[in-house]
């Protein structure tokens, strides 16, 4: 049942009976994969989100706040971490009150993401995204005075009703409003989602979608903008400014691309555990949010990941990152360099890397799915990765 449609007690009855099982969830998988290290175990970073957290209300991300944290506090000994760099929290415009906004800064919260896609009502509509765009300044002005630098914003490419002056202006809207980093990514229509439907005819008008060349050209102009307002572009969609003496990278998501160990709960997340032979255990929770809340065991799928995955996983990953994979971890994960690993490759490609890096240029990124097949390829054609 839609949370919308409930009155605000029984809303608050179903996000605190989540809550705790998140928790209790959360605490279960801890105690099994990192009991053995129990006193030394550090969590420098933290990501809520693959969803919309900011529906469980001030309330609810109160709750769930300060049992992370006592669960954190518990598995890493007294005084938690050396440092927790970074804890992050998506949220939709739509339900991200300033109640809401205040508790994840009382929290610890650091970095605050909003996925506003647009400031166009006809492209936002279109790609069905719920609410105004009238709301949108509000919300912003209300995250950049709370987070300041830590505000993070996602805008889509490629949507309808969508042309280079649209776009730059989206950009423009979003500057003015001072966000540390900024996600540009080109539409990707999903199945089951009401714009697939709307393309295929299956539901309302057909939206007129730019062709595929176009779309490219739009989010390079998009790219070429962000770099000349003094973003950063550090991951094929990813663009942070420096703030401070620091960088305003999404230091979880790096973990993401490094493929360094994350532990995820939640329907639909996952985890992933790498150990020092180059190999791994992967665990996905189902989407199923009643299967979640109800299951006498929660349905988990687990998956072990041979050296040939890692090392694969590892590849695909790493060069969306400007950093690469990352010489060293690569050399110790797997006993060989990268150099050895897909010298070819490498070779061919070589104006594209970045001097001196194992790592693709800006421009190389736009190259990276041709790359990653002479890669996939050299490794399958050799014995380096049995």
């Amino acid at each position: 049942m839609p949370l919308a449609s409930l009155d605000p007690g029984e809303r608050d009855l179903l996000t605190g009976n989540y809550t705790e099982v998140l928790l209790n969830e959360t605490k279960r998988r801890f105690d099994g994969l990192c009991g053995q290290i129990r006193g030394s175990l550090a969590v420098p970073t933290v990501y809520i989100g693959g969803g919309t957290p900011s529906i469980l209300g001030a309330a609810g991300i109160s709750r769930f706040l300060k049992g992370l944290g006592d669960i954190l506090g518990s598995l890493e000994g007294e005084g938690g971490p050396a440092e927790r760099r970074e804890i992050s929290v998506e949220a939709n415009p739509e339900t991200a009150d300033p109640s809401f906004l205040r508790a994840c800064a009382d929290y610890g919260v650091t970095r605050l993401s909003l996925g506003i896609q647009s400031f166009n009502g006809p492209s936002r509509r279109a790609a069905g995204r719920q609410g105004e765009t009238e709301l949108l300044p509000r919300v912003l002005a209300e995250v950049a005075e709370i987070f300041g630098a830590g505000l993070s914003l996602d805008l889509i490419s490629g949507l309808p009703e969508q042309d280079e002056p649209v776009l730059l202006r989206d950009i423009e809207k979003s500057l003015s409003f001072g966000p540390g980093h900024i996600s540009l990514y080109a539409l990707t229509v999903e199945e089951g989602t009401p714009l697939a439907s709307q393309i295929r005819g299956r539901s309302g008008k057909k939206p007129a979608l730019p062709p595929a060349d176009e779309a490219d050209r739009l989010w390079i102009a998009g790219r070429d903008a962000l770099i000349r307002a003094g973003y950063e572009q550090y991951e094929v969609s990813s663009f942070a400014r420096t703030a401070g003496t620091g960088t305003c990278r999404c230091l979880h998501n790096i973990r993401y691309w490094r493929m360094e160990n994350w532990i995820g709960t939640g329907p639909g997340a996952s985890g992933t555990i790498i150990s020092g032979k180059g190999r791994g255990r992967r665990f996905v929770y189902a989407s199923d949010v009643e299967a979640f809340m109800t299951a006498e065991k929660i349905p988990v799928q687990t998956k072990e990941l041979d050296r040939n995955d890692v090392m694969r996983e590892t590849l695909l990953m790493g060069f969306r990152y400007t950093g690469g994979p990352g010489g060293a971890l690569f050399q110790k994960r797997f006993g060989q360099s990268l150099e050895e690993t897909i010298p070819r490759t490498l070779e061919k490609w070589n104006t594209l890397l970045r001097p001196g890096e194992t790592a693709l240029t800006g421009e190389g990124l736009l190259f990276l799915n041709p790359f990653l097949l002479d890669a996939f390829a050299e490794l399958d054609n050799s014995k380096t990765c049995p």
